[in-house]
């Protein structure tokens, strides 16, 4: 017996709607590329994301095409999330931080049509168009006053003279909830890149998940400012929750230094923000080099890579901003789990709560994972057992687009779940932690050696700004731990004093072998560190024998 409810699609375009309707004097701020703020509200989103969509019918993008971007956080970027996906195209938010060759494949991968992007990406566009196969207009996210005049494009067109042209009337169409929404491309730092591809029925779900007060816990009493980049598995979602929620939005664009993001905080009263660790350390240390106190900020989702607990207590203790921990991949939309508090932890000491905030977090509802060995076979959540991760749910990858990459979900001949690549334990309350990932780990003798722990303890030195922890070669343990540090400006540390840092915190057998102190750790295109390439560079590198 089938239940007696209306069946409705689970459509993107049904959060814009919704928060025009309900939310629509709602303000969303963009400082942009041209160097304003700009000011609007979804009501205006909206009936501007509405003339986009007319004006793609009117550039010939059909339903299921690729419409690509090459652009910061802001509102016209928005107004695509919603006009592209939501009249039944897909949109592909490309990543302007990687190679000109990297978006090249990318872009023909995808079989982009239109390539929209802001100005700062002019020079990028200019340089590959001419090696791009399939895009066949090209659209400039600006004005007419600042559109370019001498630009090396063909027939560049003006996304504000698009919009212009066209009606604010246009009904959202409905179809299959399971139709492709947008593709985001894996960071391709082994390989090339793997497009991924979410239905409206995957976003809608994760959007559901994502807003729980167990999860990123928002409401239209926040202010939220994305620094996590649209670009990057559309910004964790939050250009979508806000609008269900009715949140406040503010886009930081191209500004991304710590003054800027600071002066924003400040004068738009944002009290939720996300990002990556290594955004963090350049904002915290603009604050706290001029003294500064966050007057409204209360949350920061932290995530992309493990987060210092050292950066953890920092936030609480000295500017009493709570961090949540969230753990995720482009191939999971991409929360799977945030380290928010059960009702026991109330009761517990502050430094108890700090390790349960070290930890990525317990699964939100929607996400399944198990950890299993090497021989395949689940372990037990005990907090102590370390294996590879496996994840299940409604939004995450099925098998990567067109195919690349193989099946994704065969796991030692079992379907059904998605190796992640990273190494976890998981404690009997359900919350997990990455101990390492498994190309990352570090086997000394045989035994297993987590590079995570050893950065966590060298970031909490006082003179550290950075730390990354890669093995080297040893002729009687095969591998031990090299650390590769990054100073703070203007100080003095040496090998062994950074080394000395590590008694009584660690096993000893764990503590590094060796310090090589570098100008700078090379980050990949969503902020993460490429260790491959220390590996690289720190191949031929000598251990001090004893």
């Amino acid at each position: 017996m089938n239940g007696l409810m209306m069946q409705q699609p689970l459509l993107i375009s049904s959060l814009i709607v919704h928060a025009e309707r309900h939310h629509g004097d709602q303000e969303v701020v963009s400082r942009r590329v041209e160097g304003d703020i700009h000011r609007c509200t979804y009501r205006e989103l909206a009936a501007r994301s509405r003339r986009m969509a007319n004006a793609l019918a009117a550039l010939g993008v059909k339903p299921g095409e690729r419409v690509a971007t090459l652009a910061w956080n802001g509102h016209r970027h928005m107004e695509l999330y919603y006009a592209v996906s939501g009249s039944g195209a897909v949109l592909h938010t490309l990543n302007p931080r990687l190679h000109p060759d990297q978006v090249v494949y990318i872009a023909d991968h995808a079989e982009d049509q239109v390539l929209f992007f802001d100005l700062t990406f002019l020079p990028l566009v200019e340089a590959v168009a001419s090696r791009l196969k399939t895009v066949k207009r090209f659209v400039a996210m600006t004005d007419r006053a600042h559109l370019p005049t001498s630009s090396k494009l063909p027939d560049l067109l003006c996304y504000e003279d698009l919009c212009a042209a066209q009606t604010n009337r246009f009904d959202w169409p409905e179809f299959d909830e399971n139709s492709a929404s947008s593709l985001c491309y894996t960071s391709g730092t082994t390989g090339n890149p793997k497009g991924v591809l979410y239905s409206h029925r995957s976003t809608l779900l994760h959007t559901l998940a994502a807003a729980m007060p167990d999860a990123l816990n928002c409401s239209a009493a926040d202010t939220v400012l994305p620094v996590v980049p649209m670009f990057h598995v559309n910004a964790w979602g939050l250009p979508y929750i806000a609008c269900m929620v009715g949140a406040k939005l503010v886009f930081p664009g191209p500004g991304l230094d710590g003054k800027s993001l600071y002066e924003l905080f400040e004068s738009e009263r944002v009290t939720l923000s996300a990002g990556v660790p290594t955004v963090w350390q350049g904002l915290l240390g603009y604050v706290e080099a001029n003294g500064l106190k966050f007057s409204t900020m209360r949350r920061s989702v932290i995530g992309g890579s493990a987060c210092p607990p050292a950066m953890i207590k920092l936030f609480n203790e000295s500017y009493d901003v709570h961090v949540l921990h969230a753990w995720g991949m482009t191939e999971m939309s991409p929360i799977g789990t945030v380290a928010s508090f059960k009702g026991k932890h109330g009761a517990q000491s502050q430094q108890e709560r700090y390790a349960v905030m070290a930890k990525q977090g317990r699964a939100i509802y929607g996400v399944d994972m198990r950890i299993v060995g090497e021989d395949g076979a689940d372990l037990p959540w005990d907090g102590k057992a370390s294996g590879e991760m496996l994840v299940r749910g409604p939004w995450i990858v099925a098998s990567y687009f067109k195919g690349e990459g193989g099946d994704p979900l065969v796991v030692k001949g079992e379907k059904g779940w998605f190796p992640t690549g990273d190494v976890a334990m998981i404690d009997a309350d359900g919350y997990m932690q990455i101990t390492d990932r498994s190309k990352d780990v570090i086997k000394s003798g045989g035994e297993w050696i987590g590079s995570i722990d050893i950065e966590n303890i060298a970031m909490a030195h006082p003179k550290v700004a950075m730390a990354a922890c890669i093995a080297a070669f040893h002729p009687k343990w095969d591998e031990r731990p090299l650390l590769v540090v990054v100073k703070k400006p203007g100080v003095e540390l040496t090998r062994d004093e950074l080394l000395a840092f590590f008694e009584g915190k660690i096993a000893k057998w764990w503590t590094p072998d060796d310090v090589v102190f570098a100008e700078a750790i090379p980050l990949g295109a969503t902020g993460k560190m490429l260790k491959n390439r220390l590996r690289e560079q720190f191949k031929d590198h000598k251990l001090p024998t004893a």
